[in-house]
């Protein structure tokens, strides 16, 4: 048995819109989420919105793991979902993990409900005492940030450690004022680091210093500013590690030259295109330096038991009950029908947007 639900997806290159779609019913350990809230990720989305992706590029190999345009044909459209940061009601449930009436973070789409299934993907609940609508990013896009924290760490004392390991009383660069820079900012300096924010846009570095972030502006010399601020000694000089959150070279470039010898770049940024900004024979090379990458779907080797994406989203959760009121107030700049998602997707793939949302979320009828 199944039933169809709405869901916002692309019919072809340019062309997202609401689709019906087929989604189970409930068996047994399962349960109904209806949906009342989900965050638009606007680079991951808008990339597939557009065809940029790799995957609707080139043949991904799953077995490989590679990208091989010699060995099949890329992806195909229609996409039929989109997003990753939900929030939703349990309306029925034949699990006793899920209780009716409680609200749960998933990961599974824009789209109005979905057969929620604990066994096979991570649900989060989102407690009482949190903005609800917060819960967007509790399931995936806060873990994203941990994650990338916890790669600092594991990179500065080994598996062992813990999610503070690699911030604490360091000098860390965030280079990207998005959601991603702006949440992995407040989470280091949570975890007692001593943070700057390098971001070119004078709008985004605004809602940075809003949170109480220190800023500067990411237009070429600002590895030369983080320099200057964090001189240890003859030779010394920048950040011990850098939080890197623009899908730009240009701002890996930032990172690479901001750091201190031997230092680490921890990048969280999903690239379109090449890297010619990033110039291998300079800094990286004569300091020693490091890149690292934090995607979400891979936490540090050797910390995959201690980490599980439950554990990730709870300390997502810590900094939303401590900054939750200010998130709200500065990041989430857009709350639109989910009927409009389709033409706000549309609008930002076009670059058609004057003012593009900093974090574009979608309400559900019911919700």
């Amino acid at each position: 048995m199944s039933r169809v639900v709405r869901s916002i997806g692309v019919v072809a290159p340019g062309e997202p819109a609401i689709l019906d779609v087929e989604e189970p019913d409930p068996g047994p350990g399962q349960a109904w989420v209806r949906t009342e809230w989900s965050g638009v990720s606007a680079g991951t989305e808008v990339a597939i919105v557009r065809g940029t992706d790799p995957h609707h590029l080139l043949h991904w190999d799953p077995d490989l793991r590679s990208f091989d345009d010699d060995a099949g044909p890329p992806a195909t459209y229609p996409v039929r979902a989109l997003g990753y940061m939900e929030v939703g009601r349990v309306t029925v449930s034949r699990t006793p993990e899920l209780a009716e009436g409680q609200l749960v973070a998933m990961a599974y789409g824009h789209r109005t409900g979905v057969c929620a299934d604990p066994s096979a993907r991570p649900v989060i609940p989102v407690p009482d005492d949190l903005d609800p609508l917060l819960g967007v990013y509790l399931a995936q896009m806060g873990p994203i940030c941990v994650n990338g924290l916890l790669h600092a760490a594991a990179d500065a004392a080994g598996p062992g450690a813990g999610v503070d390991a690699g911030v604490r009383d360091r000098h860390v660069l965030v280079t990207g004022a998005g959601v991603i820079g702006l949440l992995s900012a407040l989470l280091a300096v949570r975890h007692g680091a001593d943070v700057v924010v390098a971001e070119p846009s004078a709008e985004r570095r605004a809602v940075a210093e809003a949170l109480g972030l220190a800023t500067l502006a990411d237009d070429g010399s600002a590895w030369r500013a983080v320099k200057e601020r964090w001189h240890h000694g003859r030779g010394d000089a920048g950040a011990d590690v850098v939080l890197q959150c623009r899908g730009h070279d240009a701002a890996l470039a930032t990172g690479l030259k901001a750091l201190r010898p031997q230092g680490t770049v921890v990048d969280l940024g999903f690239y379109q295109a090449g890297a010619e900004a990033v110039r291998l024979g300079e800094e990286f090379h004569h300091n020693g330096l490091a890149v690292v990458c934090a995607q979400v779907g891979r936490v540090p080797r050797g910390m995959a038991d201690a980490w599980p994406r439950t554990a990730l989203a709870q300390v997502t959760l810590d900094l939303l009950r401590e900054r939750g009121p200010e998130i709200r107030a500065h990041l989430v700049t857009d709350v639109l029908p989910f009927e409009e998602g389709p033409r706000l997707l549309a609008d930002l793939a076009g670059r058609r947007l004057a003012a593009p949302p900093l974090q574009a979320v979608l309400s559900f009828p019911g919700g």
